[in-house]
């Protein structure tokens, strides 16, 4: 789809770092329509040979990582742009005038046309309307209906490669009538469309998801990123990990009521990465101090439990996170998760590839972290500014 002109020695001393970790891991945030970003990002890991082992998205991240792992690697891209070309086929004005005005225009009708129509080959709008349905009628509970999002799952997916254990997948979702946040993880799941469905199933515009008698709706409206999920497990392995937000918790100030609305949903889905992995760390070194402490015990005075922290603590693996926040335009409004237009979608995918490949060209970044005592290294693009 986009240029893949590969620098040959760059190529190879990013695998070779990415060899130096237990698992690399690629983290998916959600935010619909500007998924696209998502794509660009794993289009140049795998121009630079650096391919996750561990996928973990919600929503529109849940999609674009079960593609990814659900293909084998000559196909990943040519399926990511088929999924994508697909629902951002509508055709929305046939010329655009240059500038940020138009622009704008052309994203406010894109966006009121998602609205009206759905998306080809995600959603579609019911009829009748959920307003207009009894308590309990199949449909009263949400604007759109989804079949057409399965179909496309079982075209772009394989099932069997991605449940074959070779990548581990974790997709995830809340449980609408116990309010409880999961994940559905190959390493203990099978997991097929239902599945991914379910963590992309926002209301109230998309229908809950039935799995094994149970409700599941998006993931994101109790946390938009599997982060905490991946630091919470396997604490004894290293790892490199690329998260990847579409909403960024940093912004101007609001001049105007759709400045509001777009900064209030920025912070209301941001991933609050430095918060994660803040407590990551604190508890990281608190782990530290108390196996320090154990040491000074006399081996005889130590309980089994005592002796069995010791061990566990001393192989504590470190954290190596490579922050990329997709930076949205002066022409996106709110409504820039669910503008699904051709252009915006191969734009997103542009800067998620362009970021990526600045980020790669520091590859001091990806090394393990000096000081294991932290736990956790962390580092921004945007924030960092290289040049």
């Amino acid at each position: 789809m986009l240029d893949r002109n590969r620098d040959k020695a760059a190529r190879a001393s990013i695998a070779e770092i990415a060899g130096r970790y237990d698992r690399v891991a690629l983290v998916f945030q959600g935010g619909g329509a500007l998924g696209a970003y998502q794509a660009g990002v794993y289009q140049a890991l795998a121009d630079a040979d650096c391919e996750p082992n561990w996928l973990s998205g919600v929503s529109i991240g849940a999609v674009n990582a079960s593609i990814i792992a659900g293909n084998e690697p000559s196909r990943r891209l040519a399926r990511l742009e088929q999924f994508w070309q697909k629902i951002s086929g509508r055709k929305v004005w046939s010329y655009t005038p240059e500038g940020d005005i138009f622009r704008d225009i052309r994203n406010r009708t894109s966006s009121w046309l998602t609205m009206t129509l759905g998306q080809p080959g995600f959603f579609k709008p019911r009829f009748p309307s959920p307003w207009l349905m009894p308590a309990g009628a199949e449909g009263a509970t949400s604007f759109y209906q989804t079949e057409e999002l399965r179909e496309t799952l079982t075209e772009v997916i394989d099932f069997d490669i991605l449940n074959n254990g070779r990548k581990r997948l974790s997709v995830g979702a809340v449980n609408v009538r116990t309010g409880n946040f999961l994940y559905f993880d190959t390493d203990n799941v099978r997991i097929g469309p239902e599945h991914i469905m379910a963590s992309g199933a926002l209301p109230p515009a998309l229908p809950p998801v039935r799995i094994e008698g149970e409700y599941y709706w998006d993931g994101g409206i109790v946390s938009n990123t599997p982060l905490q999920y991946l630091l919470d497990l396997d604490e004894d392995r290293s790892s490199l990990v690329f998260q990847v937000d579409l909403f960024s918790a940093r912004g101007e100030l609001p001049r105007s009521m759709p400045d509001v609305l777009s900064r209030h949903k920025d912070i209301m889905y941001s991933s609050r990465t430095r918060q994660n992995t803040d407590n990551f760390e604190r508890i990281h070194q608190l782990k530290q101090k108390l196996l320090e402490a154990l040491k000074r015990v006399p081996a005889d005075q130590l309980t089994g439990e005592e002796r069995a922290l010791i061990e566990d603590y001393s192989d504590a693996g470190v954290v190596n996170i490579v922050h990329l926040i997709y930076q949205h335009k002066n022409y996106e409004g709110h409504a820039k998760d669910y503008e699904f237009s051709g252009t915006s979608m191969r734009e997103h995918w542009t800067a998620g590839l362009e970021d990526t490949q600045r980020t790669l060209r520091h590859s001091e970044w990806l090394l393990p972290p000096v000081n294991q005592d932290a736990g956790v290294a962390i580092h921004d693009l945007h924030r960092e500014d290289p040049t």
